[in-house]
């Protein structure tokens, strides 16, 4: 299991640590870094002194370096021999707290993870300013430039009229719309509410009996005009 993430303390042997029972310390039962079946506990069990651990052969941990009250270093190795030993992992003592230190392949594997996601992110913050249009290629688009064009005043575009062929145009298909879609509703007057073409009454047209007299003869007077036609005057022979 990886102990690189955790930490262990028992606070009631805090006030008591020295060289002499530091090691008593770490191996507490509910130390998660002292392994039960290493030779400390055996000579533990056999009440002998520690200077019997380089007559045996297999893991003990020792004292490695200490510095009162405040920091101590155990080390974990494997005993070959009486003069040989193959370290295999070092523990810091700060305070009270115990910690497992990383070796060097967590070390660098730490830095490489730590570099990479900084590269990462930052070409994707990079990306993010990276737009793409077909007519216009790419181009950087970044926020401080979105700041300085909203403080900016803008100016008005001219808008540029349209041509003759344009309004043409424009005209034509809007009356064959019409055609393929006729209205449904109708305004009469502006700003009156529009209403369906079918609600419209169509006025009657006034039958010829309906018609006064009065109006027949002007109109008989105007259409017995209308064929004579205005007298002409006539050439005189010479």
């Amino acid at each position: 299991d990886n102990l690189l993430g955790i930490s262990w303390v028992d606070s009631s042997w805090i006030p008591i640590l020295n060289n002499g029972s530091v090691l008593d310390y770490f191996s507490e039962r509910s130390n998660p870094f002292y392994d039960r079946t290493c030779n400390n506990e055996v000579v533990k069990m056999q009440r002998m002194t520690l200077d019997h651990l380089n007559q045996m052969v297999g893991v003990e941990y020792i004292l490695l370096h200490a510095q009162e009250p405040i920091l101590f270093i155990i080390r974990k190795q494997q005993r070959q021999s009486p003069t040989q030993v193959m370290p295999l992992a070092d523990y810091y003592i700060i305070a009270g707290v115990i910690y497992q230190a990383p070796d060097l392949g967590s070390v660098i594997n730490s830095r490489v993870l730590t570099a990479v996601h900084g590269i990462q992110s930052a070409f994707e913050e990079a990306m993010s300013y990276c737009r793409y249009h077909p007519s216009k290629g790419y181009w950087w688009h970044f926020k401080d430039q979105e700041e300085r064009e909203k403080t900016k005043p803008k100016a008005k575009k001219k808008e540029e009229p349209s041509s003759i062929f344009q309004r043409q145009r424009v005209d034509a298909l809007l009356l064959d719309l019409r055609q393929k879609f006729p209205p449904k509703f109708v305004q009469q007057k502006p700003g009156e509410k529009p209403i369906p073409v079918d609600q419209i009454k169509k006025e009657p047209e006034p039958t010829p009996e309906a018609v006064k007299p009065e109006e027949k003869e002007t109109v008989k007077n105007a259409q017995s005009a209308g064929a004579k036609g205005p007298p002409e005057k006539r050439m005189r022979l010479q």
